[in-house]
């Protein structure tokens, strides 16, 4: 079984969200989501949740 990688991880998922509405990728820290001080690039929504990751 082959492991994974710690930096793949970082890139894949570390400040990475995605808009709620669109489902959208965008990279930002956790304070200024939290803040709601990141727009949606599509739609302009402020609603965003971290990726899920696939098993």
């Amino acid at each position: 079984m082959a492991s994974k990688f710690e930096e793949a991880q970082a890139r894949l998922f570390k400040n990475v969200f995605v808009c709620k509405k669109c489902k959208s990728k965008k990279r930002s820290t956790t304070q200024k989501v939290l803040q709601g001080k990141i727009l949606c690039k599509k739609c302009g929504g402020k609603a965003f949740r971290v990726p899920r990751k696939a098993k």
